[in-house]
């Protein structure tokens, strides 16, 4: 199949390319851009009509609830949600039932995804067995089974001479460590930030410096061991500051932050909306604008979703007992949008956070359209206003805090090597 899109604005950030150019698919793989390949003559075309055409995205961070919830979400539902958000890679946690602690697991969810063929997912395997934080896990083994990064997920490693092994570890074998900074003795049975909404809500919150201690802890094991990890999502100024630090020192760390982050805050949570019960929780509003600061000046190089679909019941009941997390792989792409309109960061360093640069953290050939790569194509319409109604998601997860808003720009096209896997009707 030889395939030619026209009519749209072409952004390659890995390859310096801003264009109204065409773009020409053989197979699964990008033949050309700009000028066809000699005798190329198309079978098919799609007129991107002044939209977007820009790399797939890829999510560093997305529940897919299958294995072990599948009342919440299934591999093909889920897939089938990123494909409408434009998304052709994805990372799952490794805290499935069982866990992903295995390469039988790890090969039964790359295999159930690739039977659904809606988008890459990449396992992400358990830094400890059963993410019990005791000892470390045979990660080489892991990484053979398709495992891109190792994590535990959101369980704390609490010994740190376990996560000091860890990290030995993964620098002997070039692994990468994903680890969300959060102190657990500090974090312990807290539901929203720590301060005046919190108190004011009698809900029991969590302190900025829950996750600074963390970061913290880790840095200084990262400068002795030399390992790579990368932290996310992170969620206060202060680690964004001590990140750069580390940053600027020649570390081999990266981070990511959350889309949901990047526009919500505590004051979100005054009315006890559950929907906006996260895990980091939502802080303030100077940790909001730290974090936009921190990813416009190349501090923080990734974008995710954070993807945690949930069944009614979970958000049914008071804020504390109910479950935390927001349906976001169909609201990744407008909620970073609306990024450029405010004058955050411009277009293409943008689509940079949502495709080459988490790509480049995990190490994979993807977020490019460079010829001869696969063609794993996102194309939007960035004028395209839409009002959220969570019933009409893709995702299984109709949970999220954004129902009711007004967002801009929507994918019209996903493609994943060469196959529309997603048409906006």
């Amino acid at each position: 199949m030889k395939l030619r899109i026209h009519g749209g604005r072409v952004v390659d950030p890995a390859n310096g390319i801003d264009d109204n150019i065409d773009l020409y698919i053989e197979g699964e793989h990008i033949a050309a851009l700009g000028e066809p390949p000699a005798g190329f003559s198309p079978d098919r075309e799609i007129d991107a009509g002044g939209g977007i055409v820009c790399p797939g995205l890829v999510d560093l961070q997305a529940r897919l609830r299958e294995p072990g919830e599948e009342h919440k979400g299934t591999i093909e539902s889920e897939t089938a949600a990123a494909a409408a958000g434009g998304i052709t890679t994805l990372c799952c946690p490794p805290d499935t039932d069982p866990v992903t602690d295995s390469p039988a697991v790890a090969n039964l969810i790359r295999e159930r995804a690739a039977r659904a063929g809606k988008a890459r997912v990449l396992p992400i395997g358990a830094l400890t067995p059963g993410l019990r934080g005791e000892q470390i896990c045979e990660m080489v083994i892991l990484g053979e089974a398709g495992c891109a990064l190792f994590s535990n997920a959101d369980r704390p490693v609490v010994n740190t001479e376990v996560l000091r092994r860890a990290l030995e570890y993964a620098a002997s074998h070039d692994l990468t460590l994903l680890l969300r900074p959060q102190e657990s003795w500090l974090s312990a049975g807290g539901c929203a930030h720590e301060g005046a909404v919190s108190s004011r809500l009698g809900l029991p919150g969590i302190p900025g410096f829950a996750e600074t201690v963390e970061v913290a802890r880790i840095l200084t094991l990262v400068e002795e061991i030399g390992a790579r990890v990368h932290l996310g999502p992170l969620s206060t100024a202060r680690a964004v500051q001590m990140f750069g630090r580390a940053r600027y020192d020649g570390l081999p760390v990266s981070a990511s932050v959350t889309a949901h982050h990047l526009h919500l805050c505590e004051l979100d949570i005054s009315d006890f909306n559950n929907q906006c019960y996260l895990r980091p929780p939502l802080r303030t509003q100077r940790d909001r604008d730290g974090l936009r600061q921190g990813l416009a000046r190349g501090i923080i190089g990734a974008i995710c979703s954070d993807h945690q679909p949930h069944d009614l019941d979970a958000k049914l009941a008071p804020f504390s007992a109910s479950e935390p997390g927001a349906s976001g792989l169909e609201t990744l792409l407008p909620l970073a949008l609306r990024l450029v309109d405010e004058g955050v960061m411009p277009l293409p360093e943008l689509i940079a956070t949502l495709s080459w640069q988490p790509a480049r953290i995990l190490g994979i050939p993807a977020g490019t359209l460079t010829p001869g790569s696969s063609a794993d194509i996102c194309i939007f319409d960035p004028d395209h206003h839409w009002r959220l109604i969570p019933d009409q998601l893709v995702s299984h997860g109709h949970n999220t805090p954004l129902a009711g808003w007004e967002l801009k720009g929507r994918v019209t096209h996903t493609l994943l090597a060469g196959r529309v896997v997603y048409r906006l009707d």
